[in-house]
């Protein structure tokens, strides 16, 4: 009986709406692992393209991510998780035209566009929202328990598409529409939640020099994170030679992990600080980096595909990182009202730069080979290491 009234105690004391949230990131996850795994296999053998070309494609794909802050202060008007359903929404339109009208190049970056544009408006608000559901100051606690939550629902969509390609005929198609469908209950289950206070467009539009330090380590973080996104599985379909259905098995692998990683990461975070964190995540990234980018030289074809295996799912969980800039930012903010559009116009800034990253990569790769492009990402783990060191959070912060 002491026991019921324990369990009934700390359920009673749970914010209202977060199961309804955490389903909405676990679909979230579920969409996105389904769209990641198969989105690269789906260019190479819809359109040829070649490494230049996969380098430019990421203009159109990364672009809302520079607009995100623009479109947001456009919709000044929604309250944050009114923005975050249409967010779901447009990614669900996207999906499924990319996976159903993709009957050209140029028409398939038109859905690539929308696609993103949603995704794009919902990372800052996934941090934000996340955190208006901490209490205690266990912001990095509750933002690793969200991730841990993702990455089941990411490990079941890759799971399903590693079954679906290998035993039942699954197509880009099917696939595609799948995900489309998890977008869209999270969409549905994000307007049901209680409405947050709008903000004027003033507050959405937020440039401070006090959060300069956040701003420049969120380019560092855009360039890194453009690198993996892009070039990582692009190297395992095109240099190793990798199915969709062997890339789906690592990002399943890099999911399973994640459930434990990241809820040990949110309480290192909350724990050591995150000026610990972020330094120690920019020492394992010059290994990634060397790993992805020497391994096939230095080692056999065997043993060379695992290090960059292994590289892979370990940049997949260090992309969780992210959590201690937006802590950071929650200790350093000078009002809570802060919070949610300085890390808009964090994901705008670091943008501009990680798209500029993917063109300039694209072209290395063409003209020097892809070992070049991870040389460039270890410089910028190197340069995140020092940058990273000079975090500072006030004591009292929460």
């Amino acid at each position: 009986m002491k026991t019921y009234d324990s369990f009934r105690h700390r359920f009673s004391r749970r914010p209202q709406g977060l199961a309804r949230f955490a389903l909405s990131v676990a679909l979230f996850g579920f969409s996105i692992a389904i769209f990641n795994t198969i989105f690269n296999n789906f260019l190479s053998e819809s359109f040829n393209m070649g490494n230049l070309e996969r380098g430019v494609l990421e203009l159109p794909r990364e672009m809302p991510g520079f607009l995100v802050v623009f479109v947001s202060l456009l919709l000044f008007f929604l309250p944050g998780r009114r923005l975050a359903a249409l967010s779901h929404l447009l990614a669900a339109l996207g999906v499924l035209l990319i996976g159903h009208f993709s009957s050209s190049y140029p028409i398939m970056l038109i859905w690539l566009f929308v696609f993103s544009m949603g995704q794009h408006l919902f990372l800052p608000l996934m941090q934000s929202i996340g955190m208006e559901f901490a209490h205690g100051g266990k912001t990095g606690k509750r933002l690793g328990q969200f991730s841990a939550v993702s990455n089941l629902a990411a490990i079941t969509g890759s799971f399903i598409i590693f079954i679906g390609f290998r035993f039942f005929n699954f197509n880009f198609s099917l696939s595609f529409t799948i995900a489309a469908a998890g977008l869209l209950v999270s969409s549905v289950l994000l307007y049901s939640l209680k409405p947050d206070e709008k903000q004027s467009a003033k507050s959405k539009f937020i440039l401070r020099r006090e959060y300069g330090l956040f701003y420049w380590l969120n380019i560092l973080y855009g360039t890194r994170k453009q690198l993996f996104i892009t070039f990582a599985p692009w190297v395992l379909v095109t240099v190793y030679g990798k199915s969709t259905s062997i890339v789906a098995t690592l990002m399943t692998i890099g999911g399973i992990v994640g459930i434990v990683f990241n809820p040990l990461l949110g309480r290192a975070i909350d724990r050591f600080g995150e000026r610990r964190v972020l330094m120690m995540e920019a020492v394992l990234l010059v290994f990634v980096c060397m790993g992805y980018g020497f391994a096939k030289i230095i080692f056999s074809e065997t043993t060379a595909f695992i290090i960059a295996s292994v590289c892979f799912i370990a940049d997949q969980l260090l992309m969780y990182v992210t959590m201690a800039r937006s802590t950071y930012l929650k200790k350093i903010a000078v009002k809570p009202s802060d919070v949610n559009p300085t890390l808009t116009m964090g994901v705008s800034i670091d943008h501009i730069f990680s798209i500029s990253i993917a063109l300039v990569s694209g072209l290395i790769w063409s003209k020097l080979g892809y070992q070049y492009v991870f040389i460039l990402g270890a410089i910028i783990a190197v340069v995140n290491f020092f940058s990273a060191s000079r975090v500072r959070v006030p004591q009292n912060a929460a």
